[in-house]
């Protein structure tokens, strides 16, 4: 079977095992293979951490690694990046990994499915008002879409839905048009154009990993950062007072 002919929309519809409704399309395979394999590196990297100076090799790769991350998100949240870390970093890796992948004959990324891009922007969708609740507790969060005036509560959700719908597709319309036209110019000029589109679709692989990940923790920062402005300005109300 030819996973990248050009009448493919989607992973989806690459079937490769069917038992009655319950069916194992790439999406699915390959999601499963990169989760996999994440965790098998991450527990093989971490069974022997060591707090020497004399460490392994891929303990190092995976401190550069963390403190860029944790870097990256104090930078773009003025905030610990320590709350944030698990969260943002998974999704980094994953979808990093999964563009990353494309190289390999065989292989489709789970992220050009509209399916795989959906679930991880309401995963972003359902940890913007988590993270907002532990820091500013249930009431402070919900005021938020009362401000200034309640006449912007539905432009308020409309906001937090359409983020949401553009997180999705936005990763999914990157990845897809990429696979598409590399299947395209493999079936036109089969030598030179679809190496240079290989290279330039693992580019775009690691920037959209990059943007989704900045964008998934702008948006749980916005919901944190107002109870930290709040309390300076409490703070400072009572440094005038006394």
């Amino acid at each position: 079977m030819d996973l990248m002919t050009i009448k493919d929309i989607s992973p989806d519809q690459v079937i490769f095992w069917e038992w009655g409704c319950i069916s194992l399309n790439a999406t699915i395979l390959f999601t499963w293979i990169v989760m996999a394999l994440i965790t098998i590196v991450s527990w093989l990297v971490t069974r022997h951490l060591s707090t020497d100076v004399h460490m392994s090799r891929w303990q190092n790769l995976l401190e550069v690694i963390v403190d860029g991350m944790q870097n990256e998100i104090r930078e773009i949240s003025q905030q610990d990046p320590g709350s944030y870390l698990y969260f943002v970093g998974t999704l980094f890796l994953f979808i990093l990994i999964s563009n990353i992948f494309s190289i390999i004959p065989g292989y489709v990324a789970p992220t050009a499915s509209l399916s795989t891009t959906a679930a991880l922007a309401v995963c972003v969708f359902a940890a913007v008002p988590f993270y907002g609740i532990i820091r500013r507790g249930l009431g402070g969060y919900l005021r938020q879409y009362i401000e200034p005036t309640a006449l912007m509560l539905p432009f308020n959700i409309i906001g937090e839905l359409s983020r949401t719908l553009a997180l999705a597709v936005r990763l999914f319309g990157n990845m897809m048009s990429g696979a598409k036209i590399g299947a395209i110019l493999l079936a036109i000029t089969p030598f030179i154009f679809p190496v240079v589109m290989h290279a330039l679709g693992l580019l775009t692989g690691v920037i959209q990993a990059y943007i989704f990940a900045v964008l998934a923790t702008v948006y749980i920062a916005s919901a944190t950062r107002i109870q930290e402005r709040e309390k300076r300005k409490q703070e400072a109300e009572k440094g005038e007072k006394s």
